[in-house]
């Protein structure tokens, strides 16, 4: 049985940025810029909720000249029922652990 565990929360609010309009084709670069990830850490979930089938994603058709097509993505149907269900969920409010300060020197 495969271990299943809440997304993390950057991927959240990817998916959260994607139902908004779950029909409507995305690109990476405007994902980045409403969610505040860097390509770094957006591409890679991107291509994690794709390789698991929660987005479709496609090249670009028609990209103005000058310019190279642009991979887009949007919510396949599991997809937009994970983002509705995580929409509905409630959200851990579970205190981080304090920093421990006194093993400085320790070893």
């Amino acid at each position: 049985m495969p271990r299943v565990r809440r997304p993390s929360p950057q991927t959240a609010a990817v998916l959260h940025a994607l139902g908004a309009e779950p029909t409507a084709w995305r690109y990476g670069y405007e994902l980045g810029q409403e969610v505040g990830l860097k390509a770094g850490s957006l591409y890679p979930i991107l291509m994690r909720l794709s390789e698991r089938g929660l987005l479709e994603s496609s090249w670009e058709d028609q990209p103005p000249t000058g310019r190279p097509p642009r991979h887009l993505y949007r919510l396949s149907a599991a997809g937009c029922a994970l983002a509705a269900e995580l929409a509905t969920a409630p959200v851990s409010t579970r205190e981080p652990k304090p920093v421990r300060r006194d093993l400085r020197g320790a070893w």
